[in-house]
């Protein structure tokens, strides 16, 4: 089993990129926020989780032992394979996701993709105690205030949309926090497009 491959990044999209190891390309499935820290034709080094199925091998990469820890601790969950523990890691951050385990809010897990409440509860349940989280350690929230015009669902929504498109969720969390004059996710989306594509 493939666990760690570095060289260079030879192609990025939005949730992959072939990493040329020595004159062969593996292509390693990443989180948003992993995918920030990558550039095209830069030297990087992943965790890797291999996943063998019957019909592919398929590996999921990491750009810290942090996350590759969770990762594994999210797919021992009983119906959490590594696509859906990936679309979780690409829409809330580590520690956001840690907190939310360890407090028991369910609420917050089923606004990622594709977790619903029953997921939720098991995911509580079976890694409450085994999720390592600061409580003291100040951290910024994934999402704007609860108190703001813009309803959680929407800016949940759009940020998945968003993370699909390769941006990170430190790049969309200070950009989603000022959508509050948006009244729909296809306005949230076009104003976050609109401020993020001036830099």
């Amino acid at each position: 089993m493939i666990g760690y491959l570095r060289g260079r990044v030879a192609h990025l999209f939005a949730d992959y990129c072939l990493l040329d190891v020595q004159g062969v390309g593996y292509r390693v499935f990443i989180a948003s926020s992993g995918r920030s820290h990558l550039h095209k034709g830069e030297e990087a080094e992943l965790f890797i989780h291999t996943s063998v199925r019957e019909d592919a091998i398929l590996l999921y990469g990491f750009y810290s032992q942090e996350e590759y820890d969770v990762f594994q601790l999210l797919i021992s969950v009983s119906g959490i394979g590594p696509k859906v523990a990936l679309g979780m890691l690409s829409a809330i951050s580590v520690d956001s996701l840690c907190k939310a385990i360890h407090q028991k809010q369910s609420a917050v897990l089923t606004k990622l993709p594709g977790i619903g409440k029953k997921s939720a509860e098991r995911i509580i349940l079976e890694l409450k105690d085994k999720v390592a989280w600061n409580g003291d350690k100040e951290e910024e929230s994934a999402l704007p205030d609860a108190g703001e015009a813009v309803g959680d669902d929407m800016i949940s929504e759009a940020m998945a949309a968003l993370a699909s498109l390769g941006y990170s969720q430190a790049e969309l969390a200070p950009v989603l926090r000022n959508a509050k004059d948006c009244s729909s996710v296809q306005d949230i989306i076009k104003f976050a497009l609109k401020h993020l594509n001036r830099f």
